[in-house]
């Protein structure tokens, strides 16, 4: 089974994320939030999908984008790194990537439909990296980050937004 990555394998920005993560299989954990996910918000409202917590925060739909969003992110770093490539990684604007993309278009069913597309990339680029890989180090952020810690930096930022929704958007 993947080990849980140690604190210099990754950004301390991520640790955080980390922390959310529980123990056990990555695999199993990223499969199960999917259908958590789809859970959490199958009965909410079309006023709740466009709902804010505050002025500038993010819609419901916007909030899923994201996750979409980092996740593609994320995945596509962590097969920079799982295949030797040692250009450095820098950040990406998320806020820029909420105000082009729109989500408000969308029927929430459709956003969930990317989120589960792009989850479903992820596990199968998983699945298929060889052993030796997941110990693979590159720069993320300007910062030595090995192929685990990508990993479980995605399930766990996944895990902080399902956290941010319940809590925000669901219990309002």
């Amino acid at each position: 089974m993947l080990q849980r990555p140690q604190s210099n394998e990754y950004n301390p920005y991520f640790a955080g994320y980390l922390a959310h993560v529980p123990d056990g299989d990555l695999l199993e954990i990223l499969k199960k939030q999917q259908e958590d996910t789809h859970r959490l918000v199958e009965n909410v409202s079309k006023a709740q999908e466009e709902y804010r917590y505050a002025v500038g925060k993010w819609s419901l739909k916007e909030a899923l984008g994201h996750i979409a969003d980092t996740e593609r992110v994320m995945s596509y770093r962590l097969l920079v790194v799982a295949r030797g490539d040692q250009m450095p990684l820098p950040s990406f604007d998320e806020d820029a990537y909420i105000a082009n993309a729109d989500f408000h278009r969308l029927e929430l069913h459709h956003v969930l439909a990317e989120l589960s597309a792009v989850r479903q990339c992820t596990c199968s680029l998983l699945t298929c990296l060889p052993d030796h890989a997941w110990k693979r180090t590159g720069t993320v952020l300007e910062y030595p980050t090995t192929v685990r810690a990508i990993a479980y930096i995605i399930a766990g930022h996944a895990l902080h937004h399902q956290n941010i929704i319940q809590e925000r958007y669901i219990l309002k």
